[in-house]
């Protein structure tokens, strides 16, 4: 690609670990992943876009072995060694009552009253958003030299009662391992339409 008028163009380096050559992960290599690094990237994902800011995201670093154990036995069977191997696998959920924190985090205006009395509204608010969350968790992720295991086969229900039992308007969506990824555990890349396949520009 052309830097001719992409004077701010990454470069190619760092577009490659964020993208060209990142992959999803099956297994892991024996290094840490410290708290440091976890708050690291959650300072730099939460700088990331959402509707009014809304924040929607409700995080879970399962670090022990104690807790790893836990969320592996809620996995599906293929996904539970991936979970106990890792160094960190990361819950992502959302609160279906984010408009209570907009006060604070969206002081403009009041945008509290937008969601209020409209639960159904508000979940389909808050999914959409904390995915977008969590792709910006695997983004930060990789920017620091981490690599990345997306994965839904879990018992979501269970994770939901297992992690945010305490929190009855918190719903579990899904989990991403984060470390130092095995190369040897990863296939060839999957193909990737070209821009025609499935864009139009009108």
């Amino acid at each position: 690609m052309s830097k001719q008028y992409h004077d701010n163009l990454l470069s190619d380096d760092a577009l490659d670990q964020l993208f060209r050559e990142a992959r999803t992960y099956n297994g892991w290599l024996e290094k840490d992943v410290s708290e440091d690094q976890m708050k690291l990237i959650y300072e730099l994902a939460k700088m990331g876009p959402t509707s009014a800011n809304m924040q929607p995201g409700r995080f879970v670093w399962v670090r022990s072995e104690e807790e790893k154990n836990k969320l592996a036995d809620l996995a599906s069977e293929g996904n539970q060694d991936k979970i106990r191997a890792a160094p960190v696998t990361l819950i992502i959920g959302y609160d279906i009552d984010f408009h209570e924190e907009l006060p604070w985090l969206f002081p403009h205006t009041d945008a509290k009253s937008w969601f209020e009395g409209d639960e159904e509204g508000r979940e389909e608010a808050a999914f959409r958003n904390s995915a977008l969350q969590g792709a910006y968790v695997i983004m930060a992720a990789r920017a620091i030299g981490l690599d990345c295991g997306p994965m839904s086969g879990v018992d979501l229900d269970g994770v939901t009662k297992a992690f945010f039992g305490d929190r009855p308007k918190v719903k579990a969506d899904w989990v991403c391992s984060i470390g130092y990824g095995d190369r040897t555990t990863i296939f060839d890349r999957s193909p990737r339409p070209d821009f025609e396949t499935f864009n139009q520009i009108v």
